[in-house]
């Protein structure tokens, strides 16, 4: 019997979530959305299994009524609007997973997942994500931990503009990375490191790239490892100078202001294109103790972007899309906890790789 999945947001993500999971053959898909434009795009996609509703997905009430009835809920929606549907999936009594990368956010999730009967999965995308399953493989193979570095990018295959960069998934969730305060273990003590800080450079297959503090990574690797590792951190990875642009756009001319980032949205949306042509960078490099030795080991990969069933999707879709849909399959498998708060760094790395849907990151 095929598994009643509900996804609530019916964005560039959720495109490539209902891709995965209707062609797979085993989940029965309905998607809200409040944009009627969004609902006629899905349709005219001719996904199987996938039944389209129109709602206001900020009212609690009617959206714990549109889970009723569903298994798993799934959030593809900006990252305010996660707590009003974790409560209406902890109501409607169905597992609950989402993409956020905000820190307040998912506080709220975690609390309403102490005393829940479900599961709730939060950050479930790329980073926070993936690279929190890879960093914590990696450093289950020391027996003690000096550093942990967490380097991702989404970035576009050919670059054309001062920034060097083309919007590729939720303007919102970019605008909160740049300017929230960052996560970090610092000589073994737990900080808020500032956003757009501490700029390194290095390359990678012969090209240059920069990475930099930002907001919302490490997920709740920052909680798993502590008391176990000196130093942990977590950078966004762009090609050289998009930094020193954001800085003065957030900084300078103070667009990183709560009240005025509705104007950062509306130059970045204006002024720079999305693209599908992208590579997502994932690069994790643990240091420690192995056997009496100090030690260190690095992984790295490069996702681009591709056809699947028919329908071309960016790197960052594939990966954010296939990284949530892994852990539903995971956790319906049995091999993540049906209940309670369900860290990302609990699911196995090669369990993640080796799911039908994780096999885009091994590729």
């Amino acid at each position: 019997m095929k598994t009643k999945v509900i996804l609530l947001g019916a964005g560039k993500i959720g495109d490539a979530i209902l891709n995965l999971l209707s062609h797979s053959g085993d989940y029965r898909l309905t998607v809200a959305d409040r944009d009627p434009e969004r609902l006629a795009h899905v349709q005219a996609m001719q996904f199987p299994d996938v039944t389209t509703v129109q709602a206001d997905i900020a009212d609690g009430g009617a959206v714990a009524k549109l889970i009723d009835g569903h298994e798993v809920a799934l959030s593809a929606c900006p990252y305010f609007l996660t707590p009003v549907i974790a409560g209406a999936a902890k109501k409607a009594g169905a597992h609950y997973f989402d993409l956020t990368e905000d820190v307040e956010s998912t506080r709220v999730v975690k609390q309403l997942a102490e005393d829940a009967a479900t599961a709730f999965v939060p950050q479930c995308g790329l980073a926070p994500g993936f690279i929190s399953i890879v960093a914590n493989d990696v450093a289950s193979r020391f027996d003690t931990l000096r550093d942990v570095n967490m380097r991702v990018g989404a970035l576009p295959t050919f670059p054309s503009n001062a920034l060097k960069y083309n919007l590729t998934w939720s303007t919102d969730g970019l605008i909160n990375e740049y300017c929230n305060p960052c996560e970090a273990i610092v000589d073994g003590h737990l900080r808020e490191v500032s956003p757009l800080e501490e700029v390194e450079h290095f390359s990678l297959d012969g090209i240059d790239y920069e990475a930099f503090n930002t907001s919302g990574g490490l997920g709740t690797l920052c909680e798993s490892l502590a008391g176990r590792v000196r130093n942990l951190n977590y950078k966004t990875v762009r090609y050289p100078g998009h930094r020193d642009i954001v800085k003065m756009l957030v900084r300078d001319l103070q667009l990183g202001l709560l009240e005025r980032r509705p104007i950062l949205k509306e130059v970045l949306e204006t002024a720079i294109p999305i693209t599908r042509q992208d590579v997502v960078l994932v690069f994790a490099s643990v240091c420690g103790m192995r056997e009496g030795r100090l030690e260190q080991e690095t992984y790295a990969r490069k996702i681009y972007s591709q056809e699947v069933n028919r329908h071309l999707l960016s790197a960052i879709q594939i990966t954010t899309a296939a990284g949530i849909c892994t852990m539903v399959d995971l956790m319906l498998q049995g091999r993540l906890p049906k209940r309670g708060l369900v860290r990302q760094e609990q699911a196995r790395l090669q369990d993640f790789v080796d799911n039908r849907f994780g096999r885009f990151y091994a590729a």
